[in-house]
């Protein structure tokens, strides 16, 4: 038999009251209250995993040099693995300098140049660079196509469902798409998989190259304006076309919670600025991070089958949080379910149960519930009386 419970949850001071009710309630999604002059727009609370708003954010678009975003993801793992070292040096091939020299965003680099990995990523990530992105392809892979298919075979990996790369820049070629969504994923799991690296994201000038001109050094600014405008601004790149309009992904983090926003498809650099900003100032203004359950808190008792003990406890792996506005708290609806009573032999850390916590306007999240402990079965003529007396009596430890 299947057993559902359906609660309403009321945040009180950082704690989480569940109450039991008949029926569920039956909310149906309301339609988002804010809109964005955005083509594309996803607002992301890292912490919770919460989608805040988003706008067309599973239709693939051209994503410019925001697709440096995996150019650089799959270069720091490289990094971390020991693959490549940060002080690791590589010469500017003839055809890199040839293809890219005044073509878009550039580091300035010159054939022959003996260049460090640290140097090209941080002409990747400030300036942008196009011809930086190419020579840390080859430096890494051989050539820039086997590293265009490792960024590919990564992006599946950790679960782009909606990118595909066709070059390690984001110069425009057809069938080289990123979603909103996906930017998003890849933003957050950059910050999560490698906290030391990401720093490199919030520089705003880096210096390379010698301005012939003046004898100079060239050190050009970092492209990406929530930087200079927005409280806790880390991160993360900017990218304009023609075709796609003016684009960025960035993050913010403020007493350790982290916003992330993508938004494509502006029409000018000014409104992408501003519309970046105000969808971050909108995400902390109007939202707030509720805790409801703690690793490893049991949520439900259930009732065991011919087992050892006649009860399991059901508990939740990892912390559970959900991000919602004040208005929706009150709304927020959980439902338990699983399959009662549960058959012994059980196993600690065996999935038995789901919670699925529904707010208005927001896809449901479904958290699996955990056997707490190992429950052995009965063996030999005592499953028939443990079968009457459950039939009689229930369930009793």
């Amino acid at each position: 038999m299947t057993r559902s419970k359906y609660f309403t949850a009321l945040a009180l001071m950082g704690l989480i009251l569940l109450t039991a009710i008949i029926s569920p309630a039956n909310n149906p999604a309301q339609a988002q209250t804010m809109d964005t002059p955005a083509t594309h727009a996803v607002i992301l609370d890292a912490g919770s995993g919460t989608i805040l708003f988003e706008k067309a954010s599973a239709e693939p678009f051209s994503p410019a040099s925001m697709s440096k975003l995996m150019t650089i993801y799959l270069a720091f793992e490289l990094i971390r693995e020991g693959s490549s070292r940060l002080s690791d040096t590589t010469i500017v091939s003839e055809q890199a300098w040839r293809n890219w020299r005044g073509r878009g965003s550039t580091m300035f680099l010159n054939a022959g140049d003996e260049v460090t990995i640290a140097d090209l990523l941080r002409g990747i990530i400030v300036q942008s660079g196009n011809d930086a992105t190419v020579v840390l392809a080859e430096a890494l892979a051989g050539t820039e196509a086997n590293y265009v298919e490792w960024m590919n075979i990564k992006a599946e990996q950790i679960g782009l469902k909606d990118s595909h790369f066709m070059n390690s820049n984001g110069w425009p070629e057809e069938g080289h798409m990123m979603s909103a969504r996906d930017l998003a994923t890849l933003a957050y799991r950059t910050v999560l998989d490698f906290p030391e690296l990401y720093t490199m994201y919030a520089e705003t000038t880096f210096s390379y190259g010698v301005d012939p001109s003046t004898g100079e050094p060239i050190e050009q600014s970092n492209r990406n304006p929530i930087l200079y405008s927005v409280e806790g601004a880390d991160g993360l790149k900017t990218g304009h076309t023609q075709e796609a309009g003016y684009s960025l992904v960035g993050s913010a983090i403020r007493d350790g919670r982290r916003v992330v926003v993508v938004i494509a498809g502006l029409e000018t650099a000014r409104s992408r600025s501003r519309e970046a900003q105000r969808l971050i100032e909108y995400a902390y203004r109007n939202f707030k991070t509720y805790e409801l359950f703690k690793a490893g808190q049991v949520v439900e008792t259930a009732d065991v089958w011919l087992g050892q003990k006649g009860t399991v406890p059901l508990v939740v792996a990892d912390d559970v949080a959900f991000t919602m506005s004040r208005s929706d708290r009150n709304r927020m609806t959980i439902t338990l379910s699983y399959d009662s009573p549960i058959p012994a032999p059980i196993l600690t850390g065996t999935p038995l149960a789901t919670i699925t916590i529904q707010v208005q306007g927001k896809p449901d999240r479904v958290i699996p519930l955990l056997a707490g402990r190992d429950v052995e079965a009965i063996g030999g003529f005592a499953k028939i009386g443990a079968a009457f007396r459950y039939l009689i009596f229930g369930a009793a430890d």
